[in-house]
């Protein structure tokens, strides 16, 4: 046997009894394109190169501090050369 039904998919949804979820889909979509439009320019590689900038020591020689502390602490601290 059998048996081939030809509707649509609402209308199967109304058969079986199960909620209609279309609107509160959109709502959610909509809501997520709105934080993804809004975070895009906090993501802008200008912006990020600015907050990294930011952070970073303003003088070369307290980059190169910075670095040497950073390589001795992940070292162990400075060790006496062989």
């Amino acid at each position: 046997m059998n048996i081939e039904i030809d509707c649509t998919p609402e209308e199967a949804r109304r058969f079986f009894g199960l909620p209609d979820v279309q609107p509160m889909q959109a709502k959610i979509l909509a809501e997520m394109e709105r934080r993804m439009v809004a975070e895009m320019d906090r993501l802008s590689p200008d912006a990020l190169m600015k907050s990294w900038m930011s952070l970073a020591p303003q003088g070369a020689e307290q980059f190169q501090d910075a670095f040497t502390r950073m390589f001795q602490q992940g070292f162990g601290g400075t060790k006496s050369p062989r």
